[in-house]
């Protein structure tokens, strides 16, 4: 069974970082928080890095 929060925030956070507008990165972080309770461990880390990718979006902006 597929994490549909998982491939919700990984294609939120590809939205966020092509188009590098304000409410693409918020949604992006958003969709963050509500995929990581529901996540593997494996699947976290990945979200872990995708949190920082927008972290690292934000501040060149």
């Amino acid at each position: 069974m597929k994490n549909q929060l998982y491939q919700q925030a990984r294609e939120f956070v590809s939205q966020a970082q092509f188009s590098k507008k304000p409410e693409d990165i918020a949604k992006a972080k958003n969709g963050l928080s509500s995929a990581f309770a529901n996540s593997t461990l494996a699947e976290q880390e990945q979200l872990r890095g995708m949190q920082e990718q927008i972290r690292h979006l934000e501040e060149t902006l």
